[in-house]
């Protein structure tokens, strides 16, 4: 048994956990991470690079079968999946040396193997110092005067749909799929499993969505998930909202999944090679001797306050493990928010109604702010823009021109309240609205912002000069 002692210990490497690591020691302070498998956590493992690497292959086999529509006639167009897994798999191993890299650039110490809180012992006065067993047997014991946990989170499974990693799975599990099945049913409709659903699509793959909501992505603007379902069904992907599984019916046999749904009363039958389980994520709380704490868990997850402090002050949580938006740049904003306030500065709360999502779907979605319903909610009188990507040039000459930009504005203060995008290459466009929206900038002023033409961010400008009904190109 050994002992060590820092100003920081981070349980977890994930995104939240080496993003707070490193702001801690920009700071000054001594720091080491505790994490059982490789840094980087799911993000970067079996999350967001991963599966954005096999959505990118699709999108260019997806535009391949299409070239003739640019001139180009190509004389054969295959996939070769073990090539598309060969990619992604070099994309995950170099996004993993260097941060191993930035680890030793800031002096940050990795301790290998299982951490475990401990209560008040002989090494220090108050919980918080964390148990280490690594594979080797050894257990270290690391003191420290805070600890953030940043333990992220696990894909939710559903009752009756039992995860066996081959023929109903999760998202982690198809991501280490060696072979494309002919048929799949995704159930859950949000963000993960429209990704999935889109990606599958472009690789050939036959795919059905059950969604128990009424529409697809819920979290975003009605008017967004109409028009991805729309699209959806344009490209032979089945839509079945409002529609859920009943669990008893379930069965595998013979290489394939059958089921029974129920829609609205009406009961349909469902096969497919395989079930992909997407609904949701459920905190990893458990076994990391938080019964040790004082910690406080509310409803599956660590509560913290503005400053990520739990209900001990010097142990922190950020990330996936204390809920809310579970996203990765939130995780990431949370750890260095931890990190400064373990410094002794008072840094900003975030404002999480001002945080973009990405939906990496064909077409994008992107959105930040309030939906129109929710700032109607709200007791808003609201007034909407809304621009066509088919009004603007480059998307026309990108060959992709569905979807739209809509923007919402309060009609008595003219504040931008929220932006919502579907359409080409919108992630990498959301960032101007939501910096618009931290600036309180109103719809007139990002429209006379001179947007370069011709290019995609000219849709936002239209959309935010249609809140006014002076679009020009509209």
């Amino acid at each position: 048994m050994s002992e060590h002692r820092y100003d920081v210990v981070v349980l977890g490497g994930g995104i939240g956990g080496y993003t707070a690591a490193i702001r801690a020691a920009q700071l000054g302070k001594s720091v080491a991470i505790v994490e059982r498998d490789k840094m980087g956590g799911t993000c970067l493992h079996q999350g967001c690079i991963p599966s954005k690497a096999l959505l990118r292959s699709a999108e260019v086999y997806a535009a391949m079968k299409h070239s003739e529509d640019y001139g180009i006639t190509a004389q054969s167009i295959s996939l070769n999946f073990d090539q598309v897994l060969g990619r992604k798999q070099r994309i995950v191993d170099q996004l993993h040396q260097g941060l191993q890299f930035l680890m030793k650039k800031n002096k940050i110490t990795i301790h290998h193997g299982n951490g475990r809180i401990i209560g008040p012992s002989i090494f220090s006065p108050r919980s918080g110092a964390v148990s280490v067993e690594k594979e080797d047997g050894d257990i270290e014991t690391l003191l420290s005067s805070n600890l953030i946990i940043a333990t992220g989170s696990r894909p939710r499974s559903l009752p009756g749909l039992e995860i066996d990693g081959t023929s109903i799975i999760t998202s982690e599990d198809a991501l280490r799929m060696e072979s494309l099945p002919k048929s799949i049913i995704i159930v859950g409709g949000g963000v993960i499993g429209v990704e999935w659903a889109s990606m599958l699509n472009d690789f050939g793959v036959e795919v059905t969505i059950v969604e128990v909501d009424k529409r697809l992505v819920s979290l975003e603007d009605a008017d967004v998930s109409k028009e991805l379902e729309r699209l959806f069904k344009k490209r032979g992907i089945k839509v079945e909202t409002g529609t859920k599984v009943l669990p008893e019916s379930v069965k595998v046999a013979d290489g394939k999944v059958t089921m029974q749904v129920d829609k609205q009363g009406e009961v349909l039958e469902l096969s497919a090679e395989r079930v992909l389980v997407s609904v949701g994520r459920v905190a990893n709380v458990e076994a990391m001797g938080l019964e040790n704490t004082d910690v406080k868990i509310d409803k599956g997850v660590i509560r913290v306050n503005r400053y990520m402090q739990t209900t001990e002050s010097h142990i922190y949580a950020v990330g996936d493990v204390i809920g809310g938006l579970m996203l990765a740049h939130m995780a990431g904003h949370e750890g260095i928010l931890a990190a400064e306030h373990i410094a002794g500065h008072q840094p900003d709360e975030i404002q999480t109604h001002l945080v973009s999502k990405c939906t990496y779907t064909r077409p994008e979605i992107a959105s930040v702010g309030w939906t129109q319903q929710q700032a109607i909610d709200q007791g808003r009188q609201v007034k909407v823009g809304k621009f066509s990507f088919k009004g603007i040039g480059k998307a026309l000459v990108y060959g992709d021109s569905d979807g739209f930009v809509k923007v919402i504005a309060d009609k008595d203060t003219n504040d931008i309240l929220g932006v919502h995008m579907i359409g080409p290459q919108v992630t990498n466009s959301i960032t101007e609205a939501a910096l618009a929206q931290m600036l309180n900038a109103t719809p007139w002023e990002v429209g006379q912002t001179i947007h370069p033409h011709p290019t995609l961010s000219e849709a936002l400008g239209e959309a935010m000069l249609a809140v006014d009904g002076i679009a020009i190109s509209g």
